[in-house]
């Protein structure tokens, strides 16, 4: 498929349980990608397969289920290409967790769609705000975060790989 064509290609964004075959993947990508980034800064080197594994295990993505919370999968075409998920922290915050877009599909409008999706699903779930957390060598997040009206806020839990905190009012900033 030609560049031209695959920008052309459509964005569906649906929920999808955790368990299934291409949420898996995409959320087992995603934690490789941040851990590699992460090894690659800091120690110089990629991460292990079994690093990977305690990873997931330690960060599982069970709580983005309903009726708290939910994964989005975004689909570029027939193509699984990313995910986000939201879950819910109190009555009226939601979190976003585990954005990610393959890095084959970068460049074609994916975050934002999922983005969009992600802020809607936390609206259906009763937040009034969503919040985040990142680190600051993923500088293409947090470019995506401000670009898209989320504001850096004071930690709102503690983790060692959370270095910056961002949150965006949900009804328009009212």
């Amino acid at each position: 498929m030609s560049d031209a064509a695959a920008l052309r290609l459509p964005w569906a964004v649906s929920a999808e349980p955790v368990g299934s075959p291409d949420a898996e993947a995409l959320l087992r990508e995603y934690y490789t990608e941040v851990a590699d980034r992460y090894f690659a800064l800091h120690e110089g080197r990629r991460s292990t397969p079994e690093e990977i594994d305690e990873g997931v295990a330690e960060y599982p993505s069970t709580d983005l289920t309903p009726p708290h919370g939910t994964l989005l999968v975004a689909r570029h075409g027939a193509v699984a290409a990313g995910c986000v998920g939201v879950r819910m922290l109190d009555a009226r915050t939601a979190e976003l967790k585990q954005m990610f877009v393959r890095a084959a599909r970068r460049g074609r409008g994916g975050a934002a769609v999922l983005l969009t999706a992600a802020e809607r699903a936390a609206a259906q779930l009763g937040a009034e705000r969503i919040r985040l957390d990142t680190r600051r060598d993923l500088v293409e997040a947090v470019a995506l975060y401000r670009r898209h009206g989320f504001v850096e806020i004071d930690p709102y839990h503690e983790d060692p790989y959370a270095e910056i905190f961002f949150e965006k009012r949900l009804d328009g900033g009212r």
